[in-house]
Formats: structure tokens, sequence, C-alpha cells
């Protein structure tokens, strides 16, 4: 704990699991060109970093990588990372904005989860999937970008972000996990593309918020509890290729006087 700065001479090639975790008076670190990765936990729990520069030698932030930096306030990723871990940046509550390079294609699990510093974000083009838990209890988020290459949001991905006041899902998402906008308070404007075919267990249980929301003709599943507990909800369209009706769909909503069911044009 009485480590405040280092440096890593050039001779260095990785950084192992645990290198430095649990040093919470490091402040400062330089790290050369010569190191490719850093290992699980290399940084986790180091409370009192505020920023830190990573070379472009480096392909992948592992998982833990930073877990619980929360004075880190800055932090700068270069175009040669391709993976964020699992947890890479969770309890980084610090952190305010973040830039992701083009050249990360994977969000891991829980990787910027109890960021609740974090009020906006942009994901690049060379993400597929974000990770389940990804973005949970970001409770600062106001603002997201999710871009056409993503095809999956992940269970959990947005629960808790109370301070999300809208999102656009775009027509690339095919399905909407479990719980993942549970309890986004915040949120009163939601815009479901007709790529999306389900709408998770729980998906947007407790979102107090929601006063109305349009169901695409692509949706054929509204999980369980799927609006459960959406107390400003007061009316609802459901297509008709909706076939199922999770059990307590609409529990909760008492505000809704409205259900209508939209059914499709027939062909003459």
């Amino acid at each position: 704990t009485g480590l405040t700065s280092i440096t890593i001479p050039n001779s260095v090639t990785s950084l192992g699991g645990g290198c430095f975790s649990g040093s919470t008076g490091l402040t400062s670190i330089t790290i050369p060109n010569s190191v490719t990765s850093l290992g699980g936990g290399c940084f986790s729990g180091c409370t009192g970093l505020t920023s830190i520069t990573i070379p472009n030698s480096v392909t992948g932030l592992w998982s833990y990588c930073f877990y619980g930096c929360t004075g880190l306030t800055s932090i700068t990723i270069p175009n040669s990372v391709t993976i964020l871990g699992i947890e890479c940046f969770y309890g980084c509550t610090g952190l305010t904005s973040i830039t992701i390079p083009n050249s990360v294609t994977i969000l891991g699990s829980s990787c910027f989860s109890g960021c609740t510093g974090l009020t906006s974000i942009t994901i690049p083009n060379s993400v597929t999937s974000l990770g389940n838990y990804c973005f949970y209890g970001c409770t600062g988020l106001t603002s997201i970008t999710i871009p056409n290459s993503v095809t999956s949001l992940g269970d959990y991905c947005f629960e808790g972000c109370t301070g999300l006041t809208s999102i656009t899902i775009p027509n690339s998402v095919t399905s909407l996990g479990y719980r993942c906008f549970y309890g986004c308070t915040g949120l009163t404007s939601i815009t479901i593309p007709n790529s999306v075919t389900i709408l998770g267990i729980e998906c947007f249980y407790g979102c107090t918020g929601l006063t109305s929301i349009t169901i695409p003709n692509s949706v054929t599943i509204l999980g369980s509890s799927c609006f459960s507990g959406c107390t400003g909800l007061t009316s609802i369209t459901i297509p008709n290729s909706v076939t199922s009706l999770g059990w307590g769909c609409f529990s909760g909503c008492n505000s809704l006087s409205t259900i209508s069911r939209k059914h499709r044009k027939r062909r003459r």
C-alpha cells in the first residue's frame, strides 16, 4: 500500500495476474511499449490511481484489470486493444466518460458494471454484442449510442441505469435479454426495431417512467413480467405477431387503461 509510483522497464513484456492488486497508494505508473498484455486483476483495487495511458502494444485488457479503481477518472485505450475483459472496469465510480476504440470487438460481462459516474458512452461499430451486466447499475448514464453491428443485448445489460431517459436500439438487434432494462426508472422513451423477436423475462420490469411503448410486428414473445411494475404505462398495442404473453406480463401496471391488439392487414 506504500507504493506510490513505478516505471516498468522495456524488458517487461507482460504484467501478470494481480501484479499490482491492492496497491492503494499507487498514483502513477508508466507502462512501456514492450508490454503486450495486462493480466487478470492487474490493477484491481488500486484506488489511488487517477489516470493511466495504455501503450499501443497491448492487445487485451483482461478480466478484473481495473476492478474497483474508484479514483480512476481518465484512461486512454489504444487501437491495438480488441477485448475488454469480464469486470474490466467494474466499480470504477470516478470514470465519467470513456472512448472505446474501433479495434474492440468484445465488451465482457460486467465490463462497466457499477460505474456510477459514467454519463455517456459511444460503442464503436466493431462491437457485436454487449455482455451480461455490461452497464449494470450505471446510475449516472444518461446517453448511450449502440451501433448497427450489435446483434444482442445481454441479460441485465442496463439494469438499474436509473438516469437513462431514452435509448434507440438498432435494427441489427434480435433480442432483448433477461432483465435488460429492469428498474430503469428514468426511461421515458424507447424505440424497438422490427428486427427484435423476443422481449425477455422482466425486460422492462419497474420502468415507472414509461408511458407508452410500440411493440413491432416482428415480436412473437413477451416474457414473464416483461412490463411488470410499469406504473406510468397508460396504453400499449400488441401486434398480431405475438403468440405468447408471459406470466404477470403487465402485473402492477395500475395506470394501464387500454391494451389494443393490432392485426395485420390481409392482402386481397
